[in-house]
């Protein structure tokens, strides 16, 4: 779900913000630190970046097929308007 990496680079900088006299306790303390950030990360409802590229890569598709679909309703419908517009007419004439 998340980088391993940067869960232990975070890890690792609040070790360094810790005094170096409580220092010694820092490998326990960085490996709490990082159990507790990765419990916390995956109770978040969240979805990983290889699975928000694929749905970006699907939305990307389905806008591009969206716009070829109204593209092609809007050239049958001009074709269709001559044609609508001329049978419109002869029910004119004929009601007359």
């Amino acid at each position: 779900m998340l980088n391993p990496n940067k869960l232990e680079e975070l890890a690792k900088q609040i070790r360094d913000m810790v005094p170096s006299g409580v220092r010694n306790a820092g490998d326990e303390f960085e490996r709490r630190v990082k159990q507790l950030l990765q419990a916390k990360l995956n109770q978040l409802d969240m979805v990983s970046r290889d699975d928000f590229d694929v749905q970006a890569q699907v939305l990307l598709r389905t806008r591009e097929k969206l716009s070829e679909l109204e593209q092609r309703l809007s050239e049958l419908e001009a074709k269709l308007a001559p044609t609508q517009e001329k049978t419109e007419a002869e029910d004119s004439n004929e009601d007359n």
